[in-house]
């Protein structure tokens, strides 16, 4: 088993072309930083179609983290004059866990549930608000995240930038006063951001989400 992570960012066409590239150099300085956080587990990303990108990962059971790891590194992308203080990019994410038939030489070439449901599942959340989402074999997980990531969802949709760059650092595993030298802010600043984002409810999540995946496959 392994998990599939698909996303596109949201009206790409609206962003400018120096934004779109802070993005996309953005991602694949993360892309690079995970393939070595993952050294001893197989996990590769890549971008297609200039706006979309995916990733398969082997230890499944941290696909939800490194997805709200690459939602929070997009949403926290600034520009040197701008004034609002909410993301300026979004991305649909969908994840999904199940098999790996076929390995090829690109991950388009790849083939196996996992693949299949993560696109397909892309694919529909295209018409809709959702913003991420979980398609597994199992239909009683799919049911259980189905309502939890909705839930998400509405918690992600608050996230200012400021918010956004502390969950970012967070899901890194950084203590707050790590965090608060990091952006030159002081600790309650970032206990702050904390609370807004909602982190203890996000943390809660990802700890049921890891339990569940290890526990189901």
């Amino acid at each position: 088993m392994i998990a599939v992570i698909t996303a596109d960012l949201v009206d790409s066409s609206n962003y400018s072309e120096s934004f779109l590239d802070e993005i996309l150099k953005s991602l694949n300085s993360e892309f690079e930083k995970l393939q070595q956080d993952y050294a001893e587990n197989e996990i590769d990303f890549e971008i297609y179609r200039g706006d979309s990108f995916q990733g398969v990962i082997a230890k499944y059971q941290d696909s939800l983290q490194i997805a709200l790891q690459l939602k929070s590194l997009i949403n926290k992308v600034k520009l040197k004059d701008q004034k609002s203080a909410g993301p300026l990019a979004n991305v649909k994410i969908a994840i999904g866990i199940g098999s790996f038939d076929y390995k090829g030489d690109s991950m388009a070439e790849s083939n196996g549930q996992a693949f299949q449901f993560s696109g397909r599942t892309l694919d529909a959340m295209k018409n809709e608000s959702r913003k991420i989402r979980l398609k597994t074999p199992l239909e009683s997980l799919n049911s259980e995240f189905d309502a939890s990531l909705f839930l998400l969802d509405t918690v992600m949709d608050k996230w200012s930038q400021a918010s956004a760059e502390v969950v970012y650092f967070l899901l890194k595993g950084m203590k707050e006063t790590e965090i608060a030298e990091i952006l030159n802010i002081s600790q309650s600043a970032v206990n702050q951001r904390k609370k807004a984002c909602g982190w203890e409810a996000i943390s809660v999540l990802l700890k049921r989400f890891k339990n569940a995946t290890a526990q189901s496959f």
